[in-house]
């Protein structure tokens, strides 16, 4: 069983743990790594896709796209446990590009934790929990959108893992912060396409 993640350097120890002596890696396996019980870790790790290189990987901004939605629609609904389609869940990866992933993200995920502290509450439980998932959702909807969008994926990750972290660490500040970058998105979607 993972131990309970409270920070994205846990995260990625547990991912790192998850890469070693494996071919490819299955998005049940990442989850599991996680902690799967939780939908913070899962708008997270989304987000860290995301704003990694791999959101370039054509249909890697539509999929974690369904998978947020996924998510986001559950916690709207306040089930306790997530459910994933199985086709969805052997989805893969090689451990080589996975590893090469969770390496390129440990610096910055240091610098992150040392800001990240349980503070304005408000922002991430119950009411503040709410509008994360509908803004999640709306992010969700867009991504398909966005692959054809440059860089608008990467931003729509930043404010993904910014949420998940925020609900992973209670920081409600970080949850303003996601809200703010949130924002962000459409106006990019919008100037880019005119």
């Amino acid at each position: 069983m993972p131990e309970e993640i409270a920070n994205l350097s846990q995260l990625l120890k547990q991912l790192e743990h998850l890469s070693r002596a494996r071919g490819r890696i299955t998005l049940a396996e990442i989850l599991e790594a996680a902690g799967r019980r939780s939908f913070a870790p899962l708008l997270l790790i989304a987000g860290l896709i995301l704003f990694s290189p791999l959101s370039g990987i054509p249909g890697v901004p539509s999929l974690m796209g369904l998978l947020v939605l996924l998510a986001s629609l559950q916690l709207l609904f306040l089930r306790t446990h997530l459910w994933l389609p199985d086709w969805l869940l052997q989805r893969s990866i090689s451990e080589r590009k996975f590893s090469r992933i969770v390496r390129w993200l440990h610096k910055p995920a240091s610098t992150v934790d040392q800001w990240i502290r349980p503070r304005l509450s408000l922002f991430v439980y119950r009411t503040g929990s709410y509008v994360i998932a509908v803004l999640c959702t709306g992010i969700a909807l867009a991504l398909p959108l966005m692959e054809v969008v440059p860089f608008s994926a990467s931003i729509a990750g930043l404010a993904l893992a910014a949420f998940g972290l925020a609900l992973v660490a209670h920081d409600g500040l970080l949850a303003i912060f996601a809200f703010i970058v949130t924002c962000t998105v459409p106006a990019l979607i919008i100037s880019a396409l005119l």
